[in-house]
C-alpha cells in the first residue's frame, strides 16, 4: 500500500476514489511516565519517554489506515495529514 502526504503520486494516474480513510491511536501514559515527563519538563529537554509513545500511535495510526484503505478497495492513499 502506497501511503503519501502528497495529493498526487508522480508516475501514477488516480483512477477511483474510494472516499476518506481515517487510522486512529490512542495510547494512555502510565503513572511513572507522567511522574519522569514532568521532571523532564522541570530540568528540560525532550522525553525520550513521550517521543517513543507517539512514534507507537503513529504507527498504529498508519497500519490502521493502510488496513482500512485495503478493505475499501484502495492500492494507495494520498494526502495523508497526520496530527
Amino acid at each position: 500500500m502506497l501511503v503519501t502526504n502528497t495529493p498526487t503520486v508522480e508516475g501514477r494516474k488516480i483512477v477511483k476514489y474510494c472516499g476518506i480513510v481515517t487510522g486512529e491511536a490512542i495510547l494512555g501514559a502510565n503513572v511513572f511516565k507522567e511522574l519522569f515527563a514532568g521532571i523532564r519538563d522541570i530540568v528540560g529537554g525532550r522525553s525520550a519517554t513521550y517521543e517513543r509513545e507517539l512514534q507507537r500511535a503513529r504507527d498504529i495510526a498508519l497500519g490502521e489506515l493502510e488496513e482500512r484503505a485495503g478493505r475499501m478497495g484502495a492500492n494507495a492513499v494520498v494526502g495523508v495529514d497526520l496530527d
